[in-house]
């Protein structure tokens, strides 16, 4: 039955996160920003004064903001008129997301490049916005969210159970095995797994867990198929494009099954689709390496 092969497996992530003891509680600073963001009076100067508190914060905010892939129609130099022209409900979005990527930042190490990581991380997440905006979803700022954290359970498999984590590379360097497959092998479940679970243990909506779980399959999403489908898309897109490419989607398989969620038509038409994004994957790369 899945249902008990879920329950199970999450038991089994519960125990293996319950003795890493210092995993990170959800940031500070989203806990007071969403209590302002719950009264009416709350205006942008009080926004700005709490998230400026975390100057880290604030610069991956204004380099989401002046994303060519976000699409703000002028380039940002201040929290302050980021908020007003991101708006409050898409800056909790992005400094929920933001928060957690910072709360989880690993330091380089011979297997493991925290750059290389975070910049796929902002990519996916201000690609699949966009595309969702193309297509007309109405939750694109839920989708920011989701492809930020899409690849989270890498970053607490790399800083917290770094020997699973070292025979998974090694497994891969050796027998020619898929990161995925190899995380199955060492543990038993995979970093979507991990991820999935501290989500729900945060209470993000089941859908971005979900979403999250299924970025590589979204065919098996159910309540969340639009946004896993959009996430695997950008996913797909670094690989395609060879633009913010993350080593560990090197086996990265394609799920079919996009092209009727997102109705994109036929593969030869995904193909131009994918196509026509290069020039913004491009420019987004430089306005990172800018900021």
């Amino acid at each position: 039955m899945p249902e008990v092969r879920n329950a199970e497996l999450k038991e089994q992530i519960r125990k293996r996160i319950a003795n890493i003891g210092t995993l990170p509680s959800v940031p500070q600073i989203i806990t007071e920003v969403s209590s302002l963001l719950d009264s009416d009076k709350t205006s942008a100067s009080d926004l700005c004064r709490v998230i400026s508190q975390d100057q880290g914060i604030v610069a991956k905010i204004l380099a989401v903001a002046n994303s060519p892939l976000y699409g703000l129609p002028r380039r940002v130099s201040t929290i302050e008129f980021a908020v007003v022209i991101i708006g409050f409900e898409h800056i909790r979005n992005i400094l929920i997301a933001l928060s957690l990527v910072e709360a989880f930042k690993n330091r380089i190490t011979p297997n493991w490049d925290h750059n290389a990581y975070w910049i796929h991380s902002l990519l996916i997440a201000t690609a699949a916005k966009r595309i969702a905006d193309d297509l007309h979803y109405p939750k694109s700022g839920e989708v920011f969210t989701a492809g930020l954290l899409h690849d989270l359970g890498l970053v607490v498999l790399q800083r917290y159970m770094n020997s699973d984590f070292k025979k998974i590379v090694k497994i891969v360097e050796e027998q020619q095995m898929s990161y995925l497959n190899a995380e199955e092998e060492v543990l038993g479940f995979t970093h979507q797994d991990i991820a999935e679970f501290l989500l729900d243990k945060w209470n993000f909506p089941p859908y971005i867990s979900e979403a999250v779980l299924y970025h590589h399959t979204p065919s098996l999403a159910e309540n969340g198929k639009v946004l896993a489908a959009l996430i695997h898309l950008a996913d797909y897109m670094t690989q395609k494009l060879n633009i913010g490419a993350f080593e560990w989607d090197n086996d990265f398989v394609f799920d079919e099954s996009v092209i009727k969620t997102l109705g994109l038509g036929s593969l030869e038409y995904l193909d131009e689709f994918i196509a026509s994004y290069e020039p913004l994957f491009k420019s987004h790369l430089e306005s990172i390496t800018m900021n």
